[in-house]
């Protein structure tokens, strides 16, 4: 492990980073009590700031965007931009100024509580200087050392609350070479500034086409589920599907209230089940699979790419569980796998997001979909590992075709606006922390992108504040799909799991295509 000096500062802030290095007992006596004196430090920055205002002169924070941002649940999203050539700093200040702010007030805004208890986004002057670091590691080091200390620096990140004096969003430049870029550009959102779609949105906003700005960025198409032999439906099927449709409901409500208050999935080498989990520190690793690989597969088996990419991250998860304890593998483990939930995919300018009415409005629009993981002895895992995709397609399927999804998520929708929106908090934080591992994935451009004229080789990106020791992030970006894991750090072994992960793939692969995969460019 590099060991380094710390040293913190605020104002384009400059750090000396000391990785961290917990044994894992220590860990978790040194991390859960301090992770429970932040959550009354948390709670005491919200209190602080419920400042008052006219009401005419910002806009009323929606309740999905208040029930992510309180002292019982506070969830951020980093985004890792890995760029080809070494990043000048000195151009973040007037990139950020010119692009990035203009793109919505929301950024030059912050949460506050008007006379009427109502949380309103008020307008503040941003202090750029406030919200960009570059921290510094010790020179002339190996990219292996530098990405130990870029693994330190977002768990770090990762641990770390936004002061809500300011608005919710930092960006900061890591000028070292890595074993994946020349320097990376991190870029740290709370959720209740928006969804994923929301912020990519932002992002494609500030970025332009590598090969030739003056062209729009284009994307993989979407994969409509739809009838195959034609719209018009007989009656004597449309019944059917209508009493399917309601039993899948009544089954995915029972699901997510059950899940919620009722079940806890088993501690497993995946779920530690430590109080203040969310607090703890973490561990980031990502790979990379092709997807022309993953089409290939697709076309194999009839599926989606989700149902491809999520049955290999299934498949490798209970591999790893298996092998650190024996018997877990068959364990009850659940993942809560994001669905969008606007009527419309793909993207849209941040402008036409934000108009009233939008196809595509700006803001939170998701809900968890319930997916047990599939046992490794009823898949026959090792005889037939195309099960994990097909039984992961078949009950994602189920349930997406029910409207258990979208009655919950305008529950909490209603309980944040004319109740509490801590209680609406409450329940997500509770169904999180009786589940194993969050998926959450995003569309990327086909095409490479640029950040001035820096081109950028890879992104990904994960969530934080979860209390959960094992979250998925998953984005498509110019002809790859990248997988990002955050674990809990002295839990879940990263680099472990990875290659499990990376095993499942080429053994689905090899099942539905008759041949072996190059090993994944990680």
């Amino acid at each position: 492990m590099p060991s380094t000096v710390v040293e913190d500062s605020h104002s384009i802030r400059s750090h000396f980073l000391e990785p961290l290095n917990y044994k894992h007992s220590l860990h978790i006596l040194q991390a859960i009590g301090p992770g429970r004196q932040r959550i009354r430090d948390r709670s005491r920055n919200y209190v602080q700031m419920e400042l008052l205002l006219d009401q005419e002169t910002s806009e009323p924070v929606s309740p999905s965007g208040q029930f992510l941002n309180n002292s019982v649940l506070s969830v951020s999203i980093i985004a890792v931009l890995e760029l080809e050539v070494p990043f000048d700093d000195s151009l973040a200040i007037p990139l950020l100024n010119d692009l990035f702010l203009p793109v919505n007030p929301r950024f030059s805004s912050i949460m506050v509580t008007d006379k009427d208890g109502v949380k309103r986004w008020k307008k503040v002057e941003v202090r750029l200087k406030d919200h960009v670091s570059v921290p510094v590691f010790a020179s002339g080091m190996s990219t292996q050392f530098y990405d130990e200390c870029l693994d330190d620096y977002l768990s770090k990140m990762a641990m770390e609350q936004f002061p809500q004096s300011q608005p919710l969003w930092e960006v900061h430049i890591i000028k070292y070479p890595t074993s994946h870029a020349a320097s990376n550009m991190v870029f740290k959102f709370h959720h209740s500034l928006g969804d994923g779609i929301s912020l990519m949105g932002t992002l494609l906003s500030c970025l332009t086409r590598a090969d030739n700005p003056s062209l729009p960025l284009t994307f993989p198409s979407v994969q409509l589920h739809a009838n195959k032999n034609g719209r018009d439906l007989s009656m004597f099927r449309k019944v059917p599907r209508f009493l399917s449709s309601v039993y899948n409901t009544l089954s995915e409500m029972c699901s997510t209230i059950a899940k919620n208050s009722l079940f806890k999935d088993d501690r497993t080498p995946i779920r530690s089940g430590h109080s203040g989990v969310e607090f703890l520190p973490v561990s980031i690793t990502t790979m990379t699979f092709s997807l022309d690989h993953i089409k290939q597969i697709k076309a194999r088996l009839g599926v989606t790419l989700n149902d491809v990419i999520t049955g290999t991250i299934f498949l490798g998860v209970r591999i790893y569980m298996e092998t650190v304890s024996q018997g877990s593998g068959n364990a009850r483990s659940t993942s809560l796998v994001l669905l969008n939930t606007r009527v419309h995919g793909g993207y849209r300018s941040v402008q036409e997001m934000v108009k009233p009415g939008a196809e595509l409005p700006w803001g939170n629009h998701f809900a968890f979909l319930n997916i047990p993981i599939p046992k490794l002895r009823d898949a026959e895992a090792r005889n037939n590992p195309l099960q994990f995709v097909l039984k992961a397609r078949k009950v994602i399927k189920r349930r997406r075709s029910s409207f258990g999804v979208y009655l919950t998520a305008k529950y909490l929708q209603l309980v944040g606006k004319f109740s509490c929106p801590k209680r609406a908090s409450k329940y997500i934080h509770g169904t999180l922390e009786n589940t194993s591992m969050g998926i959450t994935n995003l569309m990327g451009p086909i095409e490479q992108l640029a950040v001035g004229n820096s081109p950028i080789k890879g992104l990904y990106f994960v969530v934080t504040g979860s209390p959960q020791s094992l979250m998925t992030g998953i984005v498509s970006y110019a002809g790859k799909l990248r997988v990002a894991l955050l674990v809990e750090k002295d839990f879940i072994d990263p680099q472990q799991l990875r290659s499990h992960i990376d095993k499942a793939f080429g053994m689905i692969f090899k099942a539905a295509c008759g041949t072996s995969t190059d090993p994944p460019a990680n």
